[in-house]
């Protein structure tokens, strides 16, 4: 494939963690964290490796918690090759001052932890007025907001687009729609219905990939819809390398096949161009 990519899911963890101390989110260190570190300079081998040249590092919420030292000094160290995706404490009274500071450090996205595998369950505070004046900071700032959710906050996320319009924000894993049922994919009818929202953006992962081939599901009927009901450009590639146990050229292998009906112009959506768009910073440090 000729499409370039980018990758707006890789996590890095630091080895120096005097430097860089633990302080996960849910009280625990997530198993991949400790298992299968990846630093930035081993990160870049593995780009470089799979031909991927640009990237949006994601905080490692499970690791670091709010504490975005090693993804602003990874982006200040490599100016060329990355920025950043933070995340913070948007109910916390400083929040919008804390926005302030990260973004000042390089960082160009905000990344809200509502549930994983430090913190399961869907947490409820998407639209608690005391996040709004967070929300609306991002909204003024174009800053792009990653959530990593489960559909369960699809409702809350609504609650603040209505208020916030202008917003824009990014589903990691797409929410985690149930994909077996197969087509027309009834199961997931709450992420179909954000297709008429245009603040709303897909990022795809291995979950995804791995999901449309299962039960009834298929790449073509399932990325086939969703490229239909949503478009091309609201759709991004991110690896969630290393917390995904494949390889990164494994992982790009995989959406590279999965996305291979498609026309060549959507998969350069998908794989560069949505991620340029939200992320602008990128579009200039090929």
């Amino acid at each position: 494939m000729h499409v370039a990519v980018i990758d707006i899911h890789p996590h890095i963890i630091a080895a120096d963690s005097r430097r860089y101390p633990r302080a996960p989110l849910g009280g625990h260190q997530s198993v991949w964290s400790e298992e299968r570190p990846v630093s930035v300079e081993q990160l870049i081998v593995e780009h470089d490796r799979a031909g991927i040249r640009n990237a949006a590092l994601v905080q490692a919420s499970t690791c670091y918690g709010h504490d975005n030292s090693y993804v602003a000094d990874a982006v200040e160290a490599h100016p060329d090759r990355f920025t950043g995706v933070f995340s913070c404490d948007i109910l916390a009274p400083d929040a919008c001052d804390t926005m302030a500071h990260w973004m000042a450090r390089g960082l160009t996205g905000l990344r809200l932890f509502t549930t994983g595998s430090t913190m399961p369950g869907q947490a409820g505070w998407l639209d608690d007025p005391r996040s709004f004046p967070a929300w609306r900071k991002a909204e003024e700032s174009r800053l792009p907001v990653c959530l990593q959710m489960t559909a369960e906050g699809i409702p809350q996320m609504e609650n603040v687009l209505r208020r916030f319009p202008d917003l824009r924000v990014v589903l990691d894993h797409l929410a985690r729609p149930s994909q077996e049922d197969g087509p027309p994919y009834n199961a997931a009818d709450s992420l179909w219905g954000l297709a008429t929202v245009p603040g709303v953006y897909l990022k795809v992962t291995e979950r995804n990939f791995v999901g449309a081939t299962k039960g009834k599901a298929t790449p073509e009927t399932f990325f086939g819809r969703l490229v239909s009901e949503f478009g091309a450009p609201r759709i991004a590639w991110g690896s969630n390398y290393p917390a995904s146990e494949r390889s990164l050229a494994d992982l790009l292998a995989l959406a590279e096949d999965a996305l291979r009906f498609l026309p060549e112009t959507d998969r350069e959506w998908i794989f560069s161009r949505t991620a340029q768009r939200l992320y602008p910073a990128l579009a200039h440090r090929q």
